[in-house]
């Protein structure tokens, strides 16, 4: 039988911080509607977002494996969102 266990929202955010990273496709829309106050871009790009466990973008690009090779650099285990 399965137990159900109560986890605090920031407790939970912070489940494999400084050592997961999600590595998620975005158009440049998702992206500013994600992540309001960064820089502006043109409509229709689409990007790949490197984020951090709780949340914080780490890495924006125009390449996926250029978002994967930053979580190495980064000494983080990427993961892909979907």
């Amino acid at each position: 039988m399965a137990r159900h266990i109560d986890i605090a929202p920031e407790v939970l955010a912070r489940i494999g911080e400084g050592q997961l990273a999600y590595v998620r496709e975005m158009t440049s829309e998702d992206l500013a509607r994600a992540f309001p106050g960064g820089p502006e871009l043109p409509p229709g790009l689409k990007l790949f977002a490197l984020i951090g466990a709780a949340g914080e973008p780490i890495v924006v690009a125009d390449d996926r494996d250029v978002a994967l090779s930053s979580a190495a650099e980064h000494d983080l285990v990427a993961v892909s969102l979907h």
